[in-house]
């Protein structure tokens, strides 16, 4: 009966299962947490659908960087997310 000391390594936040770390961004201010540390800019958006964030899948995904700038992500571009990180997702053609 080892199953105790392999659910403890495994909720271990200092371990070494970084195929399973969470990382906890933004998306228009509001919080989402990714699954893994590496996703697409398409990714992105679906994980802040599905957080109840309103956008929509054909919205423009853009990187805010440390300097303020932002930094458009096309949706098939895999990104190192990192906790912190923040994003905006606007429509894409706003010609009102």
């Amino acid at each position: 009966m080892n199953t105790a000391s392999t659910t403890a390594a495994n909720d271990d936040p200092h371990g070494h299962g970084s195929e399973s770390e969470h990382v906890r961004i933004t998306v228009n201010a509001q919080y989402v947490v990714m699954p893994d540390k590496h996703a697409t800019g398409a990714e992105i958006k679906q994980a802040a659908i599905s957080a109840g964030v309103p956008i929509q899948p054909d919205f423009v995904l853009s990187e805010v960087r440390p300097n303020g700038e932002q930094k458009i992500v096309p949706d098939e571009k895999k990104l190192s997310l990192k906790d912190g990180d923040e994003f905006w997702a606007i429509p894409g053609d706003d010609n009102s």
